[in-house]
């Protein structure tokens, strides 16, 4: 008698397992595909062949720094200017890592692959659901973050082909970058967040224009904007 029972609650477990992941990710599918399109499109005309796009998706998976690659690679720029520039892009990973370490310590191998996918819209769906009674909570929070990435790889490999089959003006594209950017920006703001922050880097860049030129900017940018936010951080101290 055990050993129907077990038979048949593996496929309810995956049923209810994949359900759930697919039903909270599918906001986050209708993004990706329409933000890893311009990415893929993006990469193809800087030069590259297409299929780096779904390997980059794949082994880098950092959204929007990948989008900074693209420019930064086309640009040949230094080394330490890329460094810097994925550093500060990215630099919130840590706070939202900090923030998930007791949710973590219960989804066991799934760990590090949950460390490696781990997005703005992944770190925004794990902080906000519990998994069903049924389901543990590694498989769920793994299937959550696998979806994802497989919606991002998804997008950036279709515009990647149809950047190299089909003829296309890649005038504007490039502003998908920026239109990102301010979206997470815009929803910052919206749930709360300090508009300091925002004030001081739009600031520095635009003072960095003007005194070090389009040319060399990124990190003169970066480096006022840190500096003047770790200025203003002593001093609220």
């Amino acid at each position: 008698m055990n050993t129907p029972v077990s038979q048949t609650a593996r496929p309810s477990t995956r049923a209810a397992l994949l359900g759930g992941a697919f039903s909270l990710t599918l906001p986050v599918f209708f993004g990706y595909i329409a933000i890893g399109i311009p990415f893929g499109l993006m990469l193809v005309n800087a030069g590259y062949p297409w299929w780096l796009s779904p390997i980059m998706s794949m082994l880098m998976y950092a959204g929007a720094g990948q989008y900074v690659a693209v420019g930064l690679f086309a640009a040949r720029a230094p080394l330490p200017a890329m460094v810097l520039a994925m550093l500060m892009v990215n630099i919130r990973h840590i706070v939202y890592g900090l923030s998930l370490m007791e949710r973590f310590k219960t989804v066991g191998r799934w760990k590090p692959y949950l460390i490696f996918s781990l997005t703005d819209e992944t770190y925004a769906l794990l902080t906000g659901i519990t998994p069903p009674p049924s389901v543990a909570p590694g498989p769920f929070y793994g299937t959550i973050a696998l979806l994802n990435q497989l919606y991002w790889i998804t997008g950036s490999l279709i515009g990647a082909l149809a950047g190299a089959i089909i003829p296309f003006s890649f005038n504007g594209v490039d502003f998908a970058l920026t239109a990102l950017f301010v979206v997470l920006l815009m929803d910052q703001l919206r749930r709360g967040g300090n508009g300091i922050p925002a004030l001081i880097g739009g600031s520095c860049a635009v003072a960095a224009l003007i005194l070090v030129g389009p040319g060399n900017m990124l990190i003169a940018s970066l480096a006022g904007a840190l500096a003047v936010l770790s200025l203003f951080r002593g001093v609220r101290r």
